[in-house]
C-alpha cells in the first residue's frame, strides 16, 4: 500500500559565519507536498531557505511514502512541514508518531487552514512564507 519514495533530496552544507541552533541540526527535515517539482524555481528558492537551517531535507510527493519514513528512522527526530490539504489528512495519521517533534503547515490560505490545526499539539503554526517556517524552526 505505500508508495515509493517518490523524490528525495538530501544535504549537508557548511556554514562558515552563519551558526545553526544546534536543535535544528540534530533533526531530519521532511517537506510533503504533492505539488513540489524540484525543477521550478520557486520549489528551487524554498529548498535553499530549508537548507539554510537544517542538514537534511527528504522531499515527499506521497503522503505514504513519507508516513513509512518516519515510521523508518528510528531515535530520530523529524520536523514535518506539509501542504495544507494533505496536511489535513497527513497530520492525523503522523501526529502520534514519536519521532515527529514539530509539523508546520505551509499554504496559501492561512485562515482556512488555522482552523483545524487548532486541535493538534505538533502543529505549531501555519505559514505562507517559507522564511516564517525557517524562523520558527531556529527559534523553536
Amino acid at each position: 500500500m505505500y508508495a515509493q519514495k517518490s523524490k528525495s533530496s538530501s544535504t549537508t552544507r557548511k556554514h562558515g559565519n552563519q551558526p545553526r541552533q544546534r536543535m535544528v541540526q540534530n533533526y531530519l527535515l521532511v517537506w510533503v507536498d504533492a505539488n513540489i517539482d524540484e525543477k521550478n524555481q520557486d520549489c528551487q528558492n524554498t529548498l535553499t531557505h530549508l537548507r539554510s537551517v537544517v542538514n537534511d531535507v527528504n522531499i515527499y510527493t506521497q503522503p505514504d511514502a513519507c508516513v513509512q519514513f518516519l515510521n523508518s528512522i528510528g531515535d530520530e527526530k523529524a520536523f514535518v512541514i506539509t501542504s495544507g490539504s494533505l496536511g489535513q489528512h497527513l497530520v492525523p495519521e503522523i501526529h502520534g508518531i514519536s519521532q515527529v517533534n514539530a509539523i508546520y503547515i505551509f499554504c496559501g490560505n492561512k485562515s482556512r487552514h488555522e482552523t483545524w490545526t487548532k486541535n493538534w499539539s505538533k502543529v505549531k503554526g501555519v505559514h505562507t512564507n517559507i522564511k516564517e517556517i525557517c524562523e520558527a524552526l531556529t527559534t523553536g
